[in-house]
């Protein structure tokens, strides 16, 4: 089912992510693909965000299989976990860039 406010680092991320605020990319929030609701999704990157929190202590497969049938589909599943969004929300951007924009073979990022 889909939350309507979202849990706060989910909120904390969209705020980056949200109007193409980040390198011009469009995110959609809350997207339905199958039978799955991710929390973030990029069309134009093939990739699929989730912020990893409490209300996944207990659901490694469901989320192992949730995360086998969109890369089934070609996306990529990117982690992060919630408490680094609260703690430092500039480092988690960092390390989306180096995941979506990931450096040329050779060249250090």
């Amino acid at each position: 089912m889909l939350r309507r406010a979202g849990n706060l680092s989910e909120v904390l991320l969209w705020n980056q992510l949200k109007k193409g605020q980040f390198k011009g990319l469009d995110f959609d929030r809350q997207k339905i693909i199958g039978d799955y609701i991710v929390d973030f999704y990029c069309a134009e990157k093939n990739a699929v965000i989730e912020v990893d929190g409490s209300s996944h202590d207990d659901k490694a497969d469901y989320d192992a299989q949730r995360d086998a049938f969109l890369a089934g589909l070609g996306l990529r599943v990117i982690h992060i976990l919630d408490k680094d969004v609260k703690q430092d929300v500039a480092a988690v951007m960092v390390f989306l860039m180096r995941q979506l924009f990931p450096a040329p073979e050779g060249v250090e990022a």
